[in-house]
């Protein structure tokens, strides 16, 4: 229905499969998850700006926006390199990406040069809206930490105030049997733990 609300439109038939949710969310969190299968097709330049932007409207401390993205488009001179920081694990099906992405984070915050104690989890924020903007349209946008994190570093000149946070992978989504068996296995959405195991009133609990 046209004026249906986010949060009463039913889940993706292949994410309700595994999902659960104890208590009704917007749809498209729950719809979000990270496949590793990608064409290999191109991504157009104004759609993969329009997930930068949305990471842009992220809050963070002071609004300092201390996250910034380092990218490169298959087929581009840069790509070999992007694709050269993965773990071997990684590049088995990141080669089939549009676009790898590197999230650093700036360490202080620049109106006093101080150190940001939030800086990473300012960052996270906006990873989190690339990734929802991403799901919105139907891309596929999945982070990785197996990658050479010093590698990075030199390679692509980042400065030693910023730390080196993750490796994104964004494309258009593609069928599991381009992926090596073990990982055709794995392509599904995964579920999440309890409620009760992450939230805690009034005090710490194991």
């Amino acid at each position: 229905m046209e004026n249906e609300s986010p949060v009463s439109r039913s889940f993706d038939a292949e994410v309700a499969v595994h999902r659960k949710p104890d208590f009704e969310i917007n749809s498209l969190i729950q719809d979000r998850w990270s496949p590793r299968a990608m064409t290999g097709e191109e991504l157009p330049e104004r759609e993969l700006m329009t997930l930068f932007e949305a990471a842009r409207w992220a809050p963070s401390s002071f609004n300092n926006q201390p996250w910034r993205f380092l990218y490169a488009k298959r087929n581009t001179q840069h790509w070999d390199t992007f694709l050269g920081l993965l773990a071997d694990s990684n590049k088995v099906w990141a080669k089939d990406a549009a676009v790898l992405v590197l999230v650093v984070s700036h360490q202080n915050f620049e109106y006093n040069n101080k150190p940001s104690i939030t800086h990473q989890f300012d960052a996270g924020a906006a990873w989190e809206n690339l990734a929802l903007e991403a799901a919105s349209r139907g891309f596929v946008s999945h982070g990785m930490h197996g990658f050479d994190y010093e590698k990075a570093r030199m390679a692509l000149q980042i400065p030693n105030d910023y730390d080196v946070i993750a490796m994104i992978a964004i494309g258009k989504r593609g069928s599991k049997e381009r992926l090596p068996p073990k990982l055709q296995e794995k392509e599904f959405p995964n579920d999440r733990k309890p409620l009760k195991e992450i939230v805690m009133e009034g005090k710490f609990r194991t």
